[in-house]
């Protein structure tokens, strides 16, 4: 036994130093073929590692002194759960994992992942049996000679265990409701811990998060008048806007203010100019074309005279 745990703990330690990613899955009623497979499909991208409980949580707290991050595992080593370690793409790696499941009969006891229903329609039972389905409340009547359920009906709710008699009824109508594999509890990252969900935030969306806190931090900055990166581009916007005001109202005066100036000075002039420069461009352009009809004229003069003008 000692044997076997020190075996244990050197290759627990040996794939969190190799691999730089770790999944802590859960296994709840997931088959040795299904792992076998599971495994067959991560081959060489990925190591799955089982172990009890007690053995992971003592060889992570013999790690810590070296590793501190480690401890970051420790609150998820609970219930049935297992390790995939890996260093490849982490949402490829998760689509693998979650890919494989196996629909599964209900047991009496086990508790249901999600609501159970019984769908309308003919059952193909003689009518020997209604009362079985009186008894559970299943909505029947009696068409061609065989027990048919009149409208869908809600079973078993998400998260109640499955009774004897709906364990019974399900089996009756041969209806598989559950589908079984593995699950993610938790990702562990280079020495960070996160939910899976994290990995189906897109860039789009964390590009839009981040530029929503760069203007949250600059509205701040400005707000308290305490300089960050994301602010001094505004401070520096706002000091120039606050110097123009000033030297608008004084006589301070620069090369690049002086137009400003006489543009608030003589505002009709730089009115009427825009008009004139239009009309002149429109001058210019009306000049143009016959400009451009006497220069073909001279080409087909030219092209006469080479033609015909020697004979």
């Amino acid at each position: 036994m000692v044997g076997n745990k020190s075996e244990y703990f050197g290759k627990l330690k040996n794939l969190l130093e190799e691999y730089k990613s770790v999944f802590i899955v859960t296994v709840d009623n997931v088959s040795s073929q299904q792992m076998h497979e599971v495994r067959q499909s991560l081959r060489g991208e990925a190591v799955v590692l089982m172990g009890k409980n007690t053995m992971v949580r003592r060889a992570l707290r013999t790690f810590i002194n070296d590793t501190p991050e480690y401890e970051r595992l420790l609150p998820h080593v609970k219930g049935n759960i297992g390790f995939v370690f890996t260093n490849g793409d982490l949402k490829d790696i998760r689509d693998k994992i979650l890919a494989n499941k196996v629909a599964a009969p209900a047991r009496a006891g086990a508790v249901a992942p999600v609501d159970v229903w019984i769908p309308a329609g003919n059952t193909g039972m003689e009518p020997g049996k209604t009362s079985f389905f009186q008894a559970l409340g299943v909505p029947t009547k009696i068409a061609r000679g065989t027990i048919e359920i009149t409208a869908d009906l809600k079973l078993v709710e998400t998260g109640a265990k499955v009774g004897p008699s709906e364990a019974t009824l399900l089996n009756m109508l041969n209806i598989s409701p559950f589908t079984y594999g593995l699950g993610i509890s938790q990702v562990y990252d280079q020495g960070n811990a996160f939910p899976a969900s994290v990995l189906d935030v897109g860039e789009e969306q964390l590009l839009k998060t981040f530029a929503s806190a760069i203007t949250a931090i600059a509205s701040i900055s400005l707000a308290i008048n305490f300089p960050t990166l994301p602010s001094v581009m505004h401070s520096l916007v706002n000091g120039y806007k606050k110097v123009l005001a000033v030297a608008i109202e004084t006589e301070i005066s620069w090369p690049e203010i002086e137009e400003l100036k006489d543009r608030i000075a003589n505002p009709d002039a730089y009115a009427s100019a825009a008009p004139a420069a239009g009309a002149g461009a429109a001058a210019a352009g009306g000049d143009a074309a016959p400009a451009e009809d006497k220069k073909e004229d001279d080409e087909e003069e030219s092209d006469d005279d080479m033609g015909f003008g020697l004979l």
